[in-house]
């Protein structure tokens, strides 16, 4: 299978493809955000905004994955892999949908973030589109796309382990329709995190891109979660958010509340390894669990 190859001719050591050979396929969820709070982890004002930038913020990004992969799949011959890319699509579709629900409900209730992900929507279409380029300029372009997009699902198959591990969030009582919308997220992330990296590998897998785009997407990502931040706090209407956010800041994380900044500096290591594979990071025998148990999934089925 051809995860399985492609690693193996990096010289990876890892689990079988075979063992995580399971469809990715999109899943019908549904979320009520009527009774979200504008701090809906109470008590951590900035750490609600951060996760904010997590679940409405990188999906812009994500859409724009989407596109490149959509594009990728006619370069595709591997019918596994093919089959791999269709589901991922499908599923940044419906956390697309599912964040702006979540996004409308916010609005509603004071905090604009619609005007800002609109500029960040903009951002991204102008440097990750197509640029309807032809030819060979348009293949090296998705490929560098793909190259960064790889690099980036790093760092999203990481928060989302991270996602489904903080106990903290529940013990905080975060409301529990934002904590499964983000930890449902979080587990798609786990599952499909190979499936763009085995795209790039499939289309052009020179480590000298790998390196690059890897080091560019974390020098984006990082900026990308201070700014955003900085602006939802900015935003908030509350009179009860705080005045220092740095404090906060250094509170939350210290305490475990939100990730460390650190992970897209400590991360970059791992992913440049020679022979490595989105596979290594781990089971993802948790991620599946709670999609099988996600309060969303079940009361789509009901």
């Amino acid at each position: 299978m051809y995860g399985r190859v492609m690693a193996e001719q990096a010289g990876a050591t890892q689990r079988r493809y075979r063992d995580e050979a399971h469809a990715i396929n999109a899943r019908d969820v549904h979320f009520d955000f009527d009774s979200v709070p504008m701090h809906y982890v109470p008590g951590e004002a900035l750490a609600t905004h951060i996760v904010n930038v997590m679940h409405l913020v990188l999906p812009e990004g994500e859409r724009a994955m989407a596109q490149a992969l959509a594009e990728a799949l006619p370069h595709i011959d591997d019918e596994r892999l093919r089959e791999e890319v269709t589901g991922f699509i499908g599923q940044e579709t419906m956390h697309a949908n599912s964040h702006e629900a979540a996004r409308r409900h916010l609005q509603s209730i004071g905090l604009d973030v619609d005007s800002y992900v609109a500029k960040v929507g903009w951002l991204v279409d102008r440097i990750l589109g197509d640029h309807g380029l032809t030819g060979r300029a348009r293949d090296e372009w998705l490929k560098e796309r793909l190259g960064l997009f790889a690099g980036m699902e790093h760092y999203t198959a990481v928060l989302g382990e991270w996602l489904l591990n903080a106990d903290i969030l529940a013990e905080k009582g975060m409301h529990p329709a934002m904590l499964d919308l983000v930890r449902w997220h979080g587990a798609e992330e786990v599952e499909h995190r190979s499936v763009v990296y085995d795209a790039f590998m499939h289309l052009d897998g020179s480590y000298a891109r790998k390196a690059r785009t890897a080091i560019l997407a974390s020098a984006t990502l990082l900026p990308l979660f201070i700014v955003s931040t900085a602006y939802l706090y900015r935003k908030d209407p509350s009179p009860d958010k705080g005045r220092f956010w740095g404090l906060q800041f250094w509170s939350a994380t210290r305490r475990g509340v939100i990730p460390k900044w650190t992970v897209f500096i400590t991360e970059m290591p791992r992913y440049l390894r020679p022979g490595f594979h989105p596979s290594q990071l781990g089971p993802m025998d948790k991620a599946l669990r709670y999609l099988a148990h996600s309060p969303a999934a079940r009361a789509a089925h009901r």
